[in-house]
């Protein structure tokens, strides 16, 4: 039914243990040249004993050759599938969270590669990454309508990673008008949030179990939100008793919704915002002997390759040690990291270095992940990406 990409002898055995992606150098290229294929072209992946894998779309230009649809040769790619995945993929949230607010598909972890949904109300924001999944666009949209039956829907294909699979960039509406911003419900707390230019789709719902963890650490305290964006952090801080929020973003747009925001939650006299670049931002603020009872930071990702490793662990470390110089004697820094490349012990290491540089102790209190509509697959290391560590920072 499908041409036939085949694999080299034993390169089966991490897609039999349950990966979606074939690599380049794992086909054998003797019998099934990717000369052959048109990229996003649907394809019978086989063994090298001829034995069918499943259906898979592939792209010969990219890295990640092929990326598997089914596994089931009676259930092939079609938008039939895509309904009953993201059918399985709502039950998943709706088991979670009581109001219609979450990453509604992720990828690979929903076993719809090149596919991320998020959902705010009945408004959804689509981001296709992949050659094959954006062949299947049009499916895409039509199963959408189908399950969720939403006002509007935003295809926000704008992300680097297109560059990578050969694709253009382009944001586009593709069902009725989709709003500048939208209003949406968060552990409690109402954010308004920007989807047609806001950063990837406009929010990220992944920390948000983290931020919940704020709730009992920020009563009377001095926070300091640094990367924040619209206030997701600092807005719930200051929900939660914080006695003054500081807000850094880099972006004027964002701090003026950090502003909405925190009137929308009544909090607005006590928050305020610094324009500028975090770091020298963070040096100013220790010129200007400024201490805060809470640091937040929440950067972009440093290390979005192995490549980028060195430089973007010099940067998280001077990132955590900038933000340890201003807090208070007993207090308490907040860390993420959303690279991948950056693994837990890392990061842990990287905060324990920087308050040891500054003669501090540091104990860890709480381990923060991605939330529930953020699925790690267990077979891809790389959906698991989401760190959040809690530490409190005392004297030697």
């Amino acid at each position: 039914m499908y041409p036939v990409l085949k694999l080299k002898k034993n390169e089966d055995r991490r897609i039999r243990a349950g990966h979606l992606w074939v690599f380049s150098n794992e086909v054998n290229t003797k019998e099934t040249s990717f000369e052959q294929f048109e990229p996003g072209q649907l394809v019978d992946l086989q063994a090298s004993n001829g034995k069918s894998l499943g259906v898979a779309y592939v792209n010969p230009a990219s890295l990640i050759c092929a990326r598997i649809m089914s596994r089931d040769p009676e259930h092939p790619p079609s938008q039939s599938l895509l309904v009953h995945r993201i059918k399985m993929a709502l039950s998943l949230r709706e088991r979670f969270f009581d109001k219609p607010f979450y990453r509604l598909v992720f990828g690979e972890s929903d076993f719809l590669p090149g596919l991320v949904v998020d959902r705010y109300g009945e408004v959804l924001v689509v981001q296709i990454t992949t050659a094959g999944m954006e062949l299947m666009r049009h499916d895409v949209i039509a199963a959408l309508e189908k399950v969720i039956r939403p006002t509007s829907i935003l295809l926000r294909n704008d992300s680097s990673s297109r560059e990578r699979e050969g694709l253009g960039v382009y944001v586009e509406t593709v069902l009725g008008e989709v709003p500048e911003t939208v209003l949406i419900e968060d552990m409690g707390v109402k954010y308004e949030v920007p989807l047609l230019t806001g950063q990837k789709t406009g929010w990220f719902y992944d920390q948000r179990m983290n931020r919940q963890a704020l709730a009992g650490l920020c009563k009377g305290k001095r926070v300091l939100d640094v990367f924040s964006y619209i206030g997701a952090w600092g807005v719930k801080a200051a929900v939660e008793g914080a006695s003054e929020v500081v807000c850094v973003d880099s972006s004027a747009s964002a701090l003026e919704l950090v502003g909405r925001n925190a009137e929308h939650n009544q909090v607005d006299d006590r928050m305020s915002g610094i324009q500028g670049d975090a770091f020298k931002v963070l040096k100013e603020l220790k010129e200007e002997n400024e201490s805060f009872d809470l640091v937040i930071v929440d950067p972009p990702a440093f290390i979005k390759r192995k490549k980028d490793s060195k430089k973007g662990r010099e940067a998280y470390y001077r990132l955590n040690q900038m933000a340890i110089q201003l807090l208070a004697k007993d207090g308490m820094l907040v860390s993420g990291s959303c690279s991948h490349h950056f693994p837990r012990l890392e990061l842990q290491r990287t905060m324990l270095q920087a308050a040891r540089h500054l003669d501090r102790n540091m104990q860890i209190l709480i381990q923060g992940y991605q939330g529930p509509d953020h699925p790690v697959h267990p077979a891809i290391p790389e959906t698991e990406y989401l760190k959040a560590i809690f530490a409190r920072i005392t004297p030697a």
